[in-house]
């Protein structure tokens, strides 16, 4: 399997996911705006979204692929099926009781991010019922990481990469035809978060029929809770939830800190978390899915060099791509929000609210996916403790900068502290890679660092010079203007970007890959 050519199809789906995602966010920002009913989705949908990534697929994927490659590989797939259809009994079966205790309990949950007593009744009891309503959304995304989870294994990227795309055109088709009849329009998107949930859940079904592994759910979760891989999953699976979702609760928290902030500051923080997710998921996400089965067969094998030569080639390439993509949404952060979402209800004043968290945002891009890339490399050897440790520090850290940067920074200073989490994370996991001999990097990085410097510098300049050239917000009434000039800006940065690379040497076929 050529790694480099799986990789770019899979940024292609995950793409395809964001423009749609994107789309979605600009269709939003323009119908809703930011103000008091989008601070109360956005806070509604944050709590098993929250949920989702922790339970139903951060902790769960992380724990659940290397045991499943592992007995995959030594007792082959009619070995595996009991596997599969255990975890998917306690899986759904789990996430089906936080459903129902999260449902009984969201008014508490409410109070406890939001700071009600600054928000009106009528906004309070929307964030309420949204809440509720999208509540089982969690159970939806059990099935679909546990699908994407074994079809991954399996080798078959394709489909769990194209299905987020499901979730954004509920959304857009929210927008466009349900929202303006009904009473309280922000509900729509409630709405469509539960139909995008089931249009995921089906997707996946047919890919799995054709692998023979469509999991079956059992009526007795107490039988599949004695499966052995259940309980090996299940002992890494608690500790890896702070794991991989410290950088989440800490988003969740700073929800919370961003409501006494004014209105539309929940909002601000979100349009900019959701421009960050771009650059993330294109290649935070899709290197993470390649490299997690990838890593976890090389240590059944015991292919100690592989291992290495695997993380070598991750870490490259999150830098190689991750740097120009900091740089870029720093230079371009304004221009970016104001294209995207500077219409209709969105105003001018709106724009700056937003590139400023995401201009903070940018400055933690490469630690944030540095962390995705990484931390694979502890869950592939089935340690959990390592990461749980630093992201719990991670945690500590983070809401200490929100003590010194929000007072400064406001919102922005939510987002930075975020970013330069990430980036103690992904310091302290690659020092432990290191002291470990777990990863003993290749030869020539520092020839390497310097020539990407050259050509960021290059690139930052170009972005930098032609953004001025422009007033981005007094271009809302001709928008095609400004999205044609957006787009060239980054497209003339991005070629200026790898001319300059290729000039100092750098080759396509440098970065070629192949794994077993």
């Amino acid at each position: 399997m050529n790694l480099l050519k799986t990789l770019a199809a899979i940024s292609s789906m995950t793409m395809l996911s964001r423009v749609t995602g994107l789309l979605r966010e600009s269709l939003f920002a323009r119908a809703f705006g930011a103000s008091e009913f989008t601070d109360a989705f956005n806070v509604a949908f944050r709590i098993p979204n929250l949920l989702r990534r922790m339970f139903a697929e951060g902790a769960f994927a992380q724990a659940f692929v290397p045991i499943l490659a592992e007995v995959k590989t030594e007792h082959g797939d009619k070995g595996t099926r009991p596997l599969v259809d255990s975890v998917a009994t306690v899986l759904i079966w789990s996430t089906l009781l936080i459903t129902i205790a999260g449902i009984v309990s969201t008014p508490l949950l409410i109070k406890w991010i939001m700071d009600t007593s600054r928000q009106t009744p009528q906004a309070e009891q929307a964030a309420v019922f949204m809440t509720r309503m999208m509540f089982p959304y969690i159970i939806c995304m059990a099935f679909v990481s546990l699908a994407s989870g074994i079809l991954n294994t399996w080798r078959q990227f394709k489909i769990p990469a194209f299905t987020p795309v499901l979730l954004n055109i509920s959304f857009i088709l929210a927008s466009l035809f349900l929202a303006q009849r009904l009473e309280q329009p922000i509900y729509a998107m409630a709405f469509a978060v539960v139909v995008g949930g089931l249009l995921q859940v089906g997707i996946q079904i047919p890919s799995l029929m054709k692998i023979g592994m469509l999991p079956r759910i059992s009526i007795n979760p107490i039988a599949a809770l004695r499966d052995p891989g259940v309980h090996r999953m299940l002992k890494k699976m608690g500790p890896a939830v702070f794991a991989v979702s410290a950088a989440q609760i800490s988003l969740l928290v700073n929800t919370g800190i961003a409501s006494r902030l004014g209105a539309g500051s929940v909002s601000a923080l979100t349009y900019a978390d959701r421009l960050m997710e771009f650059p993330t998921a294109m290649l935070g996400v899709a290197l993470g899915t390649i490299l997690l089965p990838s890593l976890a067969k090389a240590n059944t094998e015991g292919d100690t060099g592989e291992y290495s030569a695997l993380l070598n080639w991750g870490l490259r390439l999150t830098f190689l791509l991750a740097l120009p993509a900091s740089v870029g949404l720093a230079m371009l952060a304004e221009p970016m929000i104001a294209t995207l979402f500077h219409y209709g209800a969105f105003t001018a004043k709106a724009i700056h609210a937003s590139a400023m968290p995401l201009m903070a945002y940018s400055a933690g891009l490469v630690g944030i996916i540095l962390v995705k890339t990484l931390t694979p490399a502890f869950y592939a050897r089935q340690d959990v403790r390592t990461p749980v440790r630093i992201a719990i520090g991670v945690l500590v850290a983070v809401q200490l900068m929100n003590l010194v940067f929000v007072p400064l920074l406001g919102v922005a200073g939510l987002a930075l502290s975020i970013g330069m989490g990430a980036c103690l994370n992904a310091a302290v996991l690659y020092a432990m890679l290191r002291k470990r001999g777990i990863y003993v990097p290749q030869a020539g990085w520092i020839v390497f660092f310097l020539k990407l410097l050259a050509a960021v510098a290059v690139m930052g300049l170009i972005a930098w010079y032609c953004k001025i050239q422009f007033d981005w917000a007094a271009l809302q009434a001709r928008p095609w203007l400004r999205a044609g000039a957006l787009f060239a800006i980054v497209g003339g940065s991005a070629m200026a970007y790898f001319v300059v690379l290729f000039g100092l040497g750098f080759r396509f076929r440098d970065f070629k890959r192949s794994g077993r």
